[in-house]
């Protein structure tokens, strides 16, 4: 078999980067030095290093994130007052693998949703399903479901994904209705994966949200307890900072 033919066959049984990286061997000389072993691992390694960027991409693709952003791009001023500690041990996403919740609170550009994107993106490079939605849409969504037979089918996706990240919560007062569905996803949730929530108002106004007091409890209870609050605080909007689009 001759070299053209193996990589043909290579490609044929789609590993095309292995391929490449035969094809360069081909050409480079200094390569004959190195031990069979030692130029397959180097093939092998080409093909495991291009499956998984193609994973995190497909996954970053599918969370819908706002920002393509990293932990380690968070600008740490004083008059913030977030700690860089808590920060960091949020990015080693031990807290995704216990299933517990963040709660991001701050005025309008102070960085919540900057930070629940990068929250999401390291959950991404960590092998993790994230999705990203701002509540009224998540709520729309659920609403059209309910009309057209999808429903159950969405809740089983939203109680899936490992890190649920909800955005601009609080915007408007949730109706009964709204409350209910609310309840039905962070119950689902609970215990079995993590949710991010990021909203302008103060964890303490969060109750007066929900029309019925008794859902707004339920909500609460469960998103509140064993959670990590953080509350950003910036003189400056951080909306003049040049974030990369996802």
């Amino acid at each position: 078999m001759n070299e053209q033919q193996t990589i043909e066959k290579l490609n044929w049984i789609k590993v095309c980067t292995m391929a490449k990286e035969y094809s360069r061997q081909l050409k480079n000389p200094e390569i004959q030095s190195l031990s069979f072993d030692e130029r397959f691992g180097l093939l092998v390694d080409s093909e495991w290093t291009a499956r998984q960027n193609k994973r995190l991409a497909n996954l970053v693709r599918k969370a819908g994130m706002k920002y393509n952003c990293a932990i380690e791009e968070f600008v740490f001023t004083p008059e913030r007052s977030v700690n860089k500690q808590t920060i960091m041990q949020l990015s080693s996403c031990a807290w995704i693998r216990d299933n517990l919740n963040v709660l991001i609170t701050g005025a309008t550009g102070s960085g919540k949703t900057f930070l629940g994107c990068a929250l999401g993106n390291t959950a991404c490079r960590n092998g993790f399903k994230v999705l990203f939605k701002r509540v009224p849409r998540l709520l729309t969504d659920i609403a059209i479901a309910k009309g057209d037979g999808s429903y159950n089918r969405l809740m089983r996706e939203l109680k899936n994904i490992k890190l649920l990240i909800l955005d601009d919560w609080g915007l408007n007062v949730f109706d009964h209705a709204e409350g209910r569905d609310l309840l039905e996803v962070i119950e689902d949730r609970t215990q079995v994966n993590s949710t991010v929530i990021l909203s302008q108002l103060s964890i303490d106004d969060w109750h007066g949200l929900f029309t019925d007091p008794i859902v707004g409890d339920a909500v609460l209870d469960r998103l509140v307890h064993g959670s990590y609050q953080i509350k950003l605080e910036s003189k400056e909007s951080m909306r003049g900072f040049n974030f990369q689009r996802a």
